[in-house]
């Protein structure tokens, strides 16, 4: 039962903190799937993901894959047109393990190399999460090298509100609602702003990753399964077109297509609009600073739809409008 002073404040319209244990699994974004909990702007919910194969933290499997995902959470208020903010509060590895490929992916290397020099047999490992430490590691059983031994970066692969027009659309897919970007910087500490389609935004999230480099290349991540806390805020009739992101240090785009170099557009005009939008430039200014100080990275290149991000350094920037 909840304390009497938490009921109070929520009935007064204040935040509430959920602490919400998922019991299904969705392999589509869609707002055709039933809400899992209601929640308002200024909600705290603390929740958990299970692995991109739909395995637990206990080692049970409750989904199936590809990237059964947590959710949707009903936004109250949230309409077309508006913005959904989602904070990212903390992201924790709950177990001691984690599985990844062995092999790079076929679009990130050269086809003669996969022709003639790569190995051909598909093969995953499992990686040691070492939360005390801050580590994954892996010694050389099946491969030869010294052991690998990487610093922790939880990060969730998956973020999303509805697509538009009713469309279910795969785990597997990143696009203009979000879905699997699988950007490593969508960790603790990062803000994302998603466009809402439907009513309700209709909010998912899963694909955890222990740790990811730079365009996903071998097809996925230390795949493991998340302890989760975020909070939501509404942004009222405010249209973005693609998912930004704020940390810290920069202000970002994430475009999404087939084609890279279009996925890049998709980045860079987001994040023109948002330089015109918010801090005061017009679309000369906004074309010097950006020809000047523009940074991008690769998210993911192994995905139906390849992410690119766009970033640019607060502190280039003047204070927000």
């Amino acid at each position: 039962m909840k304390p009497l002073v938490a009921l109070l404040l929520a009935a007064a319209g204040f935040a509430e903190t959920h602490r919400f244990e998922p019991k299904e699994f969705h392999n589509t974004f869609s707002a055709g799937h039933q809400p899992v909990l209601r929640i308002k702007p200024g909600d705290h919910v603390i929740t958990s993901t299970i692995d991109a194969r739909g395995i637990d933290a206990g080692g049970v499997q409750r989904g199936q894959g590809p990237n059964p995902e947590t959710g949707p959470f009903f936004i109250e208020g949230a309409e077309p047109g508006d913005t959904l903010v989602v904070h990212l509060l903390r992201l924790e590895t709950n177990r001691t393990t984690g599985f990844s490929a062995t092999l790079l992916a076929p679009y990130t290397v050269d086809p003669g190399f996969l022709r003639l020099e790569a190995l051909r047999e598909p093969k995953g490992v499992i990686w040691k999460i070492d939360k005390q430490k801050g580590v994954a590691y892996i010694d050389p059983v099946d491969f030869k090298g010294p052991r690998i031994e990487l610093p922790l970066r939880p990060m969730l692969g998956c973020v999303a509100t509805a697509p538009p027009n009713k469309a279910a659309i795969p785990t597997s897919y990143p696009d203009n609602f979000g879905g699997n970007m699988d950007y490593n910087g969508m960790g603790a500490g990062a803000t994302v702003m998603l466009p809402v389609f439907e009513p309700g935004a209709l909010f998912f999230l899963g694909d955890g990753h222990a740790r990811q480099g730079d365009g996903e290349v071998e097809g996925g991540a230390i795949e493991t399964s998340l302890d989760v806390e975020f909070s939501v805020d509404l942004i009222k009739r405010k249209k973005i077109n693609w998912p930004r992101l704020e940390n810290q240090d920069h202000i970002m785009v994430l475009g999404s297509s087939r084609a890279l170099n279009e996925a890049l557009q998709h980045a860079t005009t987001e994040l023109m609009r948002w330089l015109m939008e918010s801090y005061g430039f017009d679309e000369r200014g906004a074309s010097l600073l950006l020809g000047q100080g523009m940074e991008y990275e690769i998210s993911n290149v192994v995905d139906p739809e390849f992410t690119i991000v766009a970033k640019m350094r607060k502190r280039f920037l003047g204070a927000a409008k």
